[in-house]
């Protein structure tokens, strides 16, 4: 077993790895270019929600050798070749910051895209992340054959998208994507320079000049407390993050046994999470619930863990369907991944004009009619989704159960659509 787990085997000569991190530290001519074009296509790829792209920027980006110099310093107690890291990783950061800044600020797209959303809140799991990754990447460095880790760790620990997000919420004026960004960022430089020292000292790298115990012990105690002070604040986020998702659990659980199982359509659903109190805001295709009804449900949200808890039960009238379409498309243009689904919702929905001249038809044959609306809605049932032609209407009078017949088959033949469905 300690065979198998030994790290000394096929490891490269120890000044040979030395020489090859201090080369790679410098940020100056080519790293330079390399480190903003890199930069640029993150920015881009983040701004235009493409996973690839950003990927690919991870991959050209230079950013892990000063990190691993700085953990390697660290770690064989060569403080110049410490400061040196440091200087130039404040130089490459600075050099991110502007250049992502200039290119969100010019930028005519500012919408926060997925991509971006994803490292502004950073929590444990990216410190578990950067530790290993970094880990992982250190060994491959002190190995005779590289072997193919350090891609991988570029893309796993991200050390580029971060610096991009910091630079959108500079442009845009967002301090909360800023600073949770730029604190991803610093996770990332801290743990991957930590795991760096650890596997240093493992493997007994030996130290550049004579270091007295006292000396030693005070550079163990900066490192300890340089990761006490990124590890609470992501512990906080990741508790946070467990919280969220457990109340949406909840929510989804208590949504399912309170409506969805009891034949209710769902055609929209929100849940939000950081209000005081949360809410959880829903809509229905056929069913009205009185105020009754909607208080005794808020009053059993407590007895299923959903404390400080509001629901909301939007009415199933005319008034209320522009503002629910807007607010449907609303949450799917938030998601990048369902841009389809918002296409497809887009060119089923009628248009202004189209309404226009249909009230003005149905006017002729129904003068009491002075409100309509008709639109192929795709809405939630169950698992899937169910597309059906709505007609709805409003009237100074209600329209004789004949009138409604008429008007029915009216629609029908007028949009040439069969199983149209028609409300008040």
């Amino acid at each position: 077993m300690f065979r198998l787990l030994d790290l000394h085997k096929g490891e490269e000569n120890k000044q040979k790895v030395l020489e090859n991190v201090k080369d790679n530290i410098s940020f100056s001519g080519s790293n330079l270019w390399i480190l903003m074009a890199a930069i640029l296509v993150a920015s881009v790829g983040l701004n235009v929600n493409s996973t690839a792209v950003v990927i690919g920027a991870m991959l050209i980006s230079p950013l892990m050798g000063p990190i691993v110099g700085a953990g390697f310093a660290l770690g064989v107690f060569d403080f110049e070749l410490l400061k040196k890291s440091l200087k130039n990783l404040l130089i490459a950061t600075i050099a991110s910051l502007l250049v992502s800044t200039i290119y969100f600020y010019i930028s005519p797209f500012k919408e926060a895209q997925s991509e971006l959303l994803a490292r502004t809140s950073p929590n444990i799991y990216d410190v578990l992340i950067a530790f290993f990754g970094g880990l992982a990447g250190v060994i491959a460095i002190t190995r005779v054959e590289k072997g193919n880790p350090i891609p991988g760790v570029a893309i796993a620990t991200a050390l580029m998208p971060p610096l991009c997000t910091a630079g959108f919420g500079l442009a845009t004026g967002n301090f909360k994507f800023f600073f949770g960004a730029l604190f991803l960022y610093t996770i990332n430089c801290v743990f991957i320079g930590i795991s760096t020292f650890l596997i240093v000292k493992f493997l007994k790298y030996p130290s550049v000049k004579f270091v007295d115990l006292k000396e030693r012990k005070r550079v163990q105690n900066l490192i300890t407390l340089l990761s006490i002070l990124v590890l609470l604040p992501s512990i906080y986020f990741a508790y946070s993050l467990y919280k969220e998702q457990e109340f949406r659990i909840k929510a989804d659980q208590f949504i399912e046994k309170e409506f969805i199982e009891k034949g209710n359509t769902l055609v929209y659903k929100k849940i939000n999470f950081l209000s005081n109190p949360r809410k959880i805001e829903l809509a229905f295709l056929k069913r009205n619930f009185t105020q009754d009804e909607i208080k005794k449900m808020n009053q059993s949200l407590s007895e299923i863990g959903l404390n400080n808890t509001e629901l909301i039960i939007k009415a199933n009238n005319y008034q209320n369907l522009e503002v629910l379409k807007d607010d449907i498309l609303n949450e799917i243009n938030k998601n990048s991944e369902r841009d389809k689904e918002l296409l497809a919702l887009k060119s089923q929905t009628s248009s202004l004009e189209d309404n226009m001249q249909l009230l003005k038809e149905a006017q002729v044959l129904f003068p009491t009619i002075n409100a309509i609306n008709v639109s192929e809605l795709s809405f939630a049932q169950g698992d899937s989704l169910v597309e059906k032609p709505v007609l709805i209407y409003q009237a100074s009078e209600n329209l004789t159960d004949e009138d409604q017949i008429k008007l029915k088959n009216w629609i029908e033949k007028r949009l040439n659509k069969s199983n149209v469905e028609v409300y008040k």
